[in-house]
């Protein structure tokens, strides 16, 4: 199955409890934002992730497809 990779990026450097919410994503904090990156199934896991930034009350800053990868 064919994963589209995503990074999205949220306001503010996210607690290692918060980081936890997204499970699967590799969690980076970058100049007081933090990067969230990891392979994406099908856009109802997009969703779903974007989905939890909103119910988390994080500011999204932005959702960037990055490149194609075949594993998760």
């Amino acid at each position: 199955m064919r994963h589209q990779r995503y990074q999205l990026t949220v306001e503010g450097e996210l607690s290692e409890r918060a980081g936890r919410a997204f499970d699967g994503m590799t969690v980076t904090r970058e100049h007081g934002n933090t990067v969230l990156t990891g392979a994406v199934r099908d856009q109802a896991e997009l969703q779903g992730l974007l989905q939890r930034v909103s119910n988390l009350g994080l500011t999204l800053l932005g959702a960037n497809a990055t490149d194609n990868t075949d594993a998760r």
